[in-house]
């Protein structure tokens, strides 16, 4: 099975407080947009579940992956068989687009659908939740505004028709932490 995991926008960002848990209550609007990576998934030529990345460097261990704990995080509800993982990053990181929280939450809808799991968005998107604050909005992939800590979130109609993004990223990344930081 191959997808194509997409990047995002966040449409303002307003970062209200911080919150006892470490984490930052916000308020913003997510938008997928179609700048992707590819992933693919495949039954396992062994008997263990790899991860081959190629493409963008991800500095991380195989199993600190976001796709890899995708898979674990599925596996600990239910049981999967092994597969293998081809992903080639393309999306770029340190820059707000979601590439590794997309990959994450397009490899829970693979294995779902590979395997027939029969889990439903509502179901996936809480897996996803405890990947990260921006992966439950790319179970369902569609503008969204987002509260708490990114996780609440409400449909919101919104026609860009007419209207050009340009994504422009320069060399320098800011790590999330980084930005959450100055609050």
């Amino acid at each position: 099975m191959i997808l194509f995991p997409n990047a995002k926008i966040n449409l303002g960002l307003d970062i209200l407080r911080k919150r006892p848990d470490g984490y930052h209550d916000i308020e913003t609007v997510m938008v997928p947009v179609p700048w992707c990576d590819v992933l693919e998934i495949v039954p396992a030529k062994g008997s263990e579940t790899t991860l081959t990345v190629s493409g963008r460097k991800v500095e991380c261990p195989m199993e600190k992956n976001l796709v890899m704990k995708a898979y674990r995080a599925l596996e600990a509800e239910v049981s999967l068989p092994p597969v293998d993982i081809y992903l080639r990053k393309i999306i770029p990181d340190g820059a707000g687009l979601g590439g590794g929280s997309s990959d994450a939450s397009f490899t829970l809808l693979a294995l779902n659908e590979l395997f027939s799991l029969g889990y439903n968005r509502e179901e996936l998107a809480r897996i996803a939740s405890t990947l990260g604050a921006d992966c439950p909005f790319f179970i369902y992939n569609t503008p969204m505004l987002c509260t708490g800590t990114g996780t609440d979130m409400e449909p919101v109609e919104l026609d860009l028709k007419g209207h050009s993004i340009l994504i422009v990223k320069p060399q320098v990344s800011v790590p999330t932490a980084a930005a959450y930081s100055h609050t």
